[in-house]
């Protein structure tokens, strides 16, 4: 792992920096050593997810939302959940 990159953990945010899907936000639903497992809800979604290396990614925030705690928890989370957080997540980035 590069210690550059901040720690990435499950439930986190995180934004593509390389690949057909650079600058699309993903949660991180879970890990591997040298792999994360993506979903945005749209186009990769909680069936499908995308496996991406972590020098692929960048960390956006740790998220403390609902979505994030059931991610956590183990709870299902619905595909439009997953959607309509990152969308406010994205847009409240955005105006900062």
């Amino acid at each position: 792992m590069d210690p550059a990159k901040p720690d990435i953990r499950i439930s986190d945010v995180v934004v593509s920096t390389a690949g057909r899907d650079r600058g699309e936000w993903f949660y991180v639903i879970a890990e591997e050593p040298d792999y994360l497992i993506l979903a945005n809800g749209k186009d990769r979604r909680l069936e499908k997810p995308k496996r991406k290396k972590r020098k692929h990614v960048q960390k956006v925030l740790r998220s403390e939302t609902r979505v994030a705690a059931k991610i956590l928890s183990g709870d299902k989370v619905l595909n439009g959940e997953l959607r309509r957080d990152l969308v406010f997540l994205a847009r409240e980035n955005a105006s900062e």
